[in-house]
């Protein structure tokens, strides 16, 4: 699809956008439930299990907030969407918010009106291949045929990574992450282009993973996050700040194990704040003082969240890398509770 098209998708959604009014707090907690925009299925990030219960990285975000807000991480509706429906359906206020590893990029934040609540996850978009195709790098893949995700910011830096390094390829349009699946193992495609952690996640699903190979070329940056409507300030603040609390309390040690005990009282000013056993930050987000160890007891904190669902112990197998915290050498770090 060439980019005036994806252009002009874009430039629909963002006339639609500001229909909802900037009132969603009050909305979620009159309705009783929160109304998560996810992947239509992306295993370790956010797919039904077997009994129907949406469950995933991103899934447990959503959970957070609706602990936070609703004080239930079960009062949640998720709603699967496609690269082409999700802007649609946030800016229309069919969800409250988009949890569905979605880049922050210019023209979304500002184009459509749409505002990131933070990053969540640092990741950059890589090429996935059949071993038996003897490729070893990216650059081998000229005239190959690769299968990509319409909509996405992943086909304008298919086109442009191809043109500068001045090679041809033919695109295979898809829809959804499944559908890559089914079109990439049925040979219509040579190679399978998305975020490097997704097509971990993808691989992983495979009945021989071992037959397939991620090449180790990472083509772009992928800054993917939570996204809620412009101009909705009240809300942005209570999922910028529940995101902000799950990576703190992996810093400050904050566990699902431990969160009871240290909500008595610690000698830590940040824990106790974060945690609402001191000062009331709740209040100034308009919930109570336990918001944020409601939303950290749902899942646990953050590195909790990402050994569980996509870490090296599980079949997706991320390491943390950028993904770890500041104090690991990573890029995770959260403002001060203060």
């Amino acid at each position: 699809m060439k980019k005036s098209v994806i252009l002009g998708t874009l430039t629909v959604a963002a006339l639609s956008a500001g229909t909802a009014g900037a009132q969603t707090l009050s909305d979620v907690q009159e309705r009783g439930t929160l109304n998560c925009g996810v992947n239509t299925g992306l295993v370790g990030f956010a797919a039904p299990d077997a009994n129907g219960n949406w469950e995933g990285f991103d899934v447990a975000v959503c959970r957070a907030v609706a602990a936070a807000v609703l004080e239930d991480p079960q009062a949640v509706e998720f709603v699967s969407l496609t690269g082409k429906t999700r802007f649609t359906a946030l800016a229309s206020g069919e969800v409250d918010i988009l949890s569905r590893n979605t880049t922050w990029t210019f023209t979304r934040d500002v184009d459509l009106k749409f505002e990131f609540a933070g990053i969540n996850y640092y990741d950059g978009q890589g090429f996935i291949v059949p071993k038996e195709l003897g490729v070893s790098s990216a650059k081998e893949l000229s005239g190959a045929t690769v299968c990509v995700q319409t909509g996405t910011t992943t086909e304008l830096n298919l086109s442009d990574y191809f043109r500068k390094n001045n090679m041809d390829y033919e695109p295979v349009p898809i829809e959804t992450n499944s559908e890559a699946q089914q079109q990439y193992l049925a040979g219509a495609c040579d190679a399978y282009t998305t975020d490097a952690s997704g097509l971990a996640a993808t691989r992983a699903a495979f009945e021989a993973p071992g037959d397939h190979v991620i090449l180790p070329e990472i083509i772009s940056k992928e800054p993917l996050g939570p996204l809620v409507r412009h101009g909705d300030d009240e809300w942005e603040d209570v999922v910028r700040w529940t995101i902000n609390a799950l990576i703190a309390a992996e810093e400050y040690g904050i566990t699902s194990a431990n969160i009871d005990e240290l909500k008595q009282g610690t000698d830590s000013p940040e824990i106790n704040r974060i945690l609402g056993s001191a000062d009331n930050l709740g209040e100034m987000l308009g919930l109570d003082a336990d918001w944020a160890y409601r939303a950290i007891k749902a899942n646990g904190n953050y590195g909790e969240i990402f050994a569980k669902n996509i870490g090296e112990s599980t079949p997706i197998g991320l390491s943390r890398g950028l993904n770890a915290q500041w104090t690991d050498g990573g890029l995770m770090y959260a403002p001060p509770f203060r």
